[in-house]
């Protein structure tokens, strides 16, 4: 077998229809879109989106598109695992996220911190974060470390709604 002898599998391609060539086709004259109006324009037709001018449904339920919705009240973390901790400080040293943006493991010393389980951690830190998962507080005690879990910072009130 040979470039040349390759075939499509019979049936599987669809001659394509050849609109506008005399009304014995068919399809010659208004080539099957009917008279007048908006459809039988070049570029004509409503989008999908398009409901006759009433709201449409994506418009009506802003939950239903598939993925959820956007919690307003959404506080981001940004998670560091225990195993980074080990390679960037020293026993004795206070993490925070001061110290964690000087190390350049986050990227301001504004952000909230995670901190998390995965891999392992042999040096005594001293560990202040807002928010500290169970591997993670076993893998500091055990190394002999300590372990602070930061407040919420109040919120605050923009307009009729609070905000983080």
């Amino acid at each position: 077998m040979k470039l040349h002898d390759l075939r499509p599998a019979p049936n599987s391609k669809k001659k394509r229809k050849r609109v506008g060539r005399g009304h014995a086709t068919g399809q010659g004259k208004t080539c099957g879109r009917g008279t007048k109006g908006q459809g039988s324009r070049s570029g004509g037709g409503k989008g999908h989106y398009f409901e006759g001018g009433q709201l449409p449904i994506v418009r009506r339920l802003p939950f239903v598109r598939g993925v959820g919705f956007t919690n307003i009240w959404r506080v981001p973390l940004k998670p560091v695992n225990v195993g980074r901790l080990a390679d960037y400080f020293s026993d004795g040293d206070e993490v925070s996220a001061e110290t964690l943006a000087k190390a350049g493991i986050i990227k301001k010393s504004t952000e909230r911190v995670a901190i998390l389980g995965d891999g392992e951690l042999d040096k005594s830190l001293s560990i202040k974060a807002h928010r500290i998962s169970k591997s993670a507080k076993v893998k500091i005690e055990a190394a002999g470390g300590t372990y602070e879990v930061l407040p919420k910072p109040p919120r605050k009130v923009i307009g009729r709604r609070y905000r983080k």
